[in-house]
């Protein structure tokens, strides 16, 4: 039995998913959250094998999470279950330890399909980010700046775009403001801007953040 959490700030969403998950009697639902702290003190206690997560969660973002599990739970296969497009997040994410992404539109088929690839310690690609990765590869594609990002430079990026101040987000990840700021001058230097209004620019126009 596949021992599955649900991990989205709408109830709408996680009742739908879970009623659909129902449907597949290899899995069961351990429990659902609905934001990040909630989902990483659940975690202490609750038996996990697949993480279903979104990206956009209040307080702690998908980002966020999926590097809090790499590092306390190893054992963990984390699912991006993402309203945005694998053009905005899917490489970037699988490059930083997720097991696979799939946009919240996919169909139930696909769903069940990779959270029984993903629990047997493979990792789902879909067919659109599959097209991305061959791309990459081959050439076609030369990869968007913020997929070179590290996680915690992806963490601190995000937060900078959405408008938090340095010492907010020093407080929110438990580090000192400098080692802040030396992620913000690697984020910047990386992603080619010079200011948080440049950030928050090439945030949307890559449809990381919304408006």
């Amino acid at each position: 039995m596949i021992q599955v959490a649900i991990v989205d700030d709408h109830q709408i969403v996680r009742t739908g998913f879970r009623e659909l998950l129902s449907e597949d009697s290899g899995i069961s639902i351990s429990f659902e959250a609905a934001n990040g702290d909630e989902v990483l003190e659940k975690l202490r206690t609750e038996q996990c094998d697949v993480l279903l997560l979104d990206i956009s969660l209040p307080g702690k973002s998908g980002v966020d999470v999926l590097r809090a599990v790499r590092q306390r739970h190893p054992e963990i296969r984390v699912l991006i279950l993402s309203g945005f497009p694998e053009e905005s997040y899917a490489l970037a994410m699988i490059k930083n330890g997720a097991s696979g992404y799939l946009c919240k539109d996919c169909e139930r088929d696909e769903l069940l399909r990779a959270i029984h690839m993903v629990f047997a310690g493979r990792r789902y690609v879909s067919a659109r980010t599959a097209e991305l990765l061959a791309d990459e590869m081959s050439g076609e594609r030369s990869g968007v700046l913020h997929e070179a990002l590290s996680d915690r430079e992806l963490q601190v990026f995000l937060r900078l775009a959405r408008g938090e101040s340095v010492s907010d987000i020093a407080g929110h990840l438990h580090l000192s403001v400098k080692t802040i700021s030396t992620y913000r001058s690697r984020v910047t230097e990386k992603l080619n801007v010079s200011s948080n209004a440049e950030l928050a620019t090439y945030a949307l126009r890559h449809g990381l953040i919304t408006e």
